[in-house]
């Protein structure tokens, strides 16, 4: 499915006349990461089946609610919970809430995840800020559209992550004296987690963490000139040579334990804007 400009602006014009206003930040919560919502004094929730052509979250664990409001003062919109490839979707639809963000008037964004950390030097509960990614998807957002409304088709990736925004995030994590250490995410299709093979190959690339979401948002981000910054909490620690089961249920335990670090920095730097 290719969204139109048209359908963008419906979608925002429809979320302006629930009340939501002018958002001055926005806000992807991964896999796992919710307490953020809490932070926030909430005027507005609207369910993602309500909005005209937003996808709808099928994953239990993603709530799959818009929600719009204060976080000192600051006027921000949160997606609790977000899409992914392996739920079925095409690329458009996962990263249609980019668009439509940009739409509202955000201009900065902010987004988490889950990964699994290569990096021995990661640990389950570890922030990582994203300083690069490798794209390992089959599929890319930018596929197919070639209106100029949109931007760029060829955007230029070479610094996709903002660095005045990854400058204000370790500023941040110092002054709250939160461990943030930096790294290179790659992305894959999921759902399943990787082989041994995989992650052999994955780090020999030059990837330091594994997940499923992230990237195609980022590359829209820059499509439309928004800037970005991605916080990835380490949940499962990915050695080849002694990887261990894991399961969803201790992925989604890890992820809730670093919530509240991550939490705290997000809005540290929401009320630095």
């Amino acid at each position: 499915m290719e969204y139109s400009l048209k359908m963008i602006k419906e979608c925002a014009a429809f979320l302006h006349n629930k009340g939501i206003g002018k958002p001055l930040a926005g806000i992807v919560l991964g896999t796992g990461l919710g307490a953020f919502i809490h932070k926030i004094d909430i005027k507005i929730t609207v369910p993602y089946n309500e909005i005209p052509n937003f996808p709808e979250a099928t994953v239990e664990f993603h709530k799959g609610n818009l929600i719009y409001g204060l976080l000192n003062n600051v006027p921000v919109i949160a997606m609790q919970g977000r899409f992914h490839y392996y739920e079925g979707y095409t690329m458009q639809q996962v990263t249609f809430p980019v668009r439509v963000m940009k739409e509202l008037g955000v201009q900065y964004l902010l987004l988490s995840n889950a990964a699994g950390g290569m990096n021995a030097a990661y640990k389950k509960g570890d922030l990582v800020l994203l300083t690069d990614h490798i794209n390992e998807q089959p599929e890319n957002p930018l596929r197919g559209l070639n209106d100029a409304a949109f931007g760029n088709r060829f955007v230029d990736m070479s610094s996709p992550y903002n660095k005045d925004l990854n400058n204000k995030i370790l500023i941040a994590a110092k002054k709250l004296s939160i461990p943030v250490k930096e790294g290179i995410y790659v992305a894959v299709a999921g759902p399943n987690l990787e082989t041994r093979a995989e992650y052999r190959h994955l780090r020999n690339m030059g990837a330091d963490m594994v997940g499923m979401s992230t990237v195609p948002e980022v590359i829209v981000a820059n499509h439309v000139g928004l800037p970005c910054a991605a916080i990835s909490v380490i949940t499962d620690e990915c050695d080849p040579d002694n990887l261990q089961p894991v399961d969803i249920a201790e992925i989604i335990a890890v992820a809730g334990k670093a919530d509240a670090k991550l939490s705290e920095l997000f809005a540290e730097v929401i009320g630095g804007f």
